[in-house]
């Protein structure tokens, strides 16, 4: 197997993180987002969404999508268990993660990619009022998240799992948003030092 990525990118390091957890290491070709190498005729061969991460199997399969590709890779290596234990934690991961997804991540990167002037050769049409807009999306899904971690240590309960790995790299990635989690997020900053601390967060 081989993993094409870009470290610089949320997404790929979401599976850089979960493979550190599990201890797996993947040969990994680096491709340069902002020198587009991830648009080339070549790379769309292998993902027509043109996008990182993609998991390449030793039979030529590809596999995209970051959650697609850990949930592979947990197939293969079910310890520690990143996806929950039983069909309830399955469940409460599976709807933190949807949620971070959709309201979270993809707010943070409509901010950034619509309003930093070096992401116009990569989201065409770049449309700075509908950046703008998404800014106050995050920090609205942050008082959220810090009503929902005050009760417990982790995302989706009491264990680490795939949803805390996507949280802390939407928190990491609002950075080049220019956005900061405020203040008065005592919780989330206090779980955003628990998961920081964790070796594989240097992944």
């Amino acid at each position: 197997m081989k993993l094409y990525t870009c470290s610089r990118a949320p997404n790929p390091r979401r599976v850089n993180i979960f493979m550190a957890e599990k201890g797996i290491d993947i040969p990994r070709i680096e491709l340069d987002i902002m020198a587009l190498e991830h648009k080339t005729p070549e790379f769309a061969a292998i993902n027509p969404i043109q996008r990182l991460p993609v998991l390449e199997l030793d039979d030529g399969t590809h596999i995209s999508e970051s959650v697609a590709i850990c949930r592979f890779l947990d197939e293969l290596h079910p310890e520690p268990p990143l996806f929950g234990t039983t069909a309830l934690e399955r469940a409460l991961v599976d709807m933190w993660q949807r949620r971070l997804d959709l309201n979270f991540l993809a707010a943070i990167a409509h901010a950034f990619r619509h309003v930093h002037p070096a992401m116009a050769p990569l989201e065409q049409p770049q449309i700075r009022e509908w950046g703008e807009a998404n800014r106050p999306k995050v920090l609205e899904f942050l008082g959220l998240m810090d009503r929902e971690v005050a009760e417990r240590e982790f995302v989706a309960g009491d264990r680490f799992t795939i949803a805390d790995i996507s949280m802390l790299v939407a928190v990491d990635f609002m950075k080049v948003a220019r956005l900061a989690v405020p203040t008065d997020c005592a919780h989330v900053r206090r779980w955003h030092g628990t998961v920081s601390a964790r070796p594989s967060a240097a992944a």
